[in-house]
């Protein structure tokens, strides 16, 4: 019996500091929320992963929405695209603003060419300006001068934002989709 409460306590301890963190790691918190890190993955047109001290950190860019790619709403693969093509690979400027309901971290991120990237998927016509959670003026802006200017996915006639195609749940299978697709009926 001795034995067997030796053997659960050694198991215990072991298990235990599996779960215990290094002294020099720091989370990301409210009070260290901004830092530079490596984008390391690129999950959709407004959802990146960086490593931040050797943890990966899913970030959900802040003021933006754009067209969902999961569900296969139009540009939503050009604007998974358009994001990598701004920061993939690069170490970029992070500056949070708070983890949401999904526990990513709501930011702002700024590219090795000084490029807010938020700012410059708006501008290339990838993103509607989230006035759910985002009421600044600038953002406001870029969406009307693209709009105005027919950028990216202003070039479509009725493109729906992503809110709504959520709303609306435009669960498609994918094979008649993409039939619809190559017959021209959908971009």
């Amino acid at each position: 019996m001795r034995l067997g409460k030796v053997s659960l306590l050694l198991l215990l301890l072991t298990l235990q500091s599996c779960f215990i963190r290094p002294a020099d790691h720091k989370d990301i918190n409210d009070s260290n929320l901004v830092f530079t890190a490596k984008v390391i993955r690129i999950l959709d047109g407004d959802t990146m992963e960086v490593l931040y001290r050797h943890q990966p950190i899913k970030i959900r860019l802040a003021h933006i929405d754009c067209p969902e790619k999961s569900k296969l709403q139009p540009y939503g693969n050009k604007a998974k695209k358009a994001l990598s093509d701004l920061c993939f690979g690069q170490v970029v400027s992070v500056q949070g603003q708070k983890y949401d309901r999904y526990k990513r971290l709501i930011a702002v991120v700024i590219n090795h060419n000084k490029q807010v990237v938020n700012q410059e998927m708006i501008k290339r016509g990838m993103a509607w300006h989230f006035k759910k959670y985002s009421s600044d003026p600038l953002y406001a802006q870029l969406e009307i001068t693209a709009r105005k200017n027919k950028i990216g996915l202003w070039q479509e006639v009725g493109a729906v934002a992503p809110w709504e195609w959520r709303e609306t749940k435009h669960h498609f299978t994918k094979e008649p989709y993409k039939t619809a697709f190559r017959k021209g009926l959908l971009r």
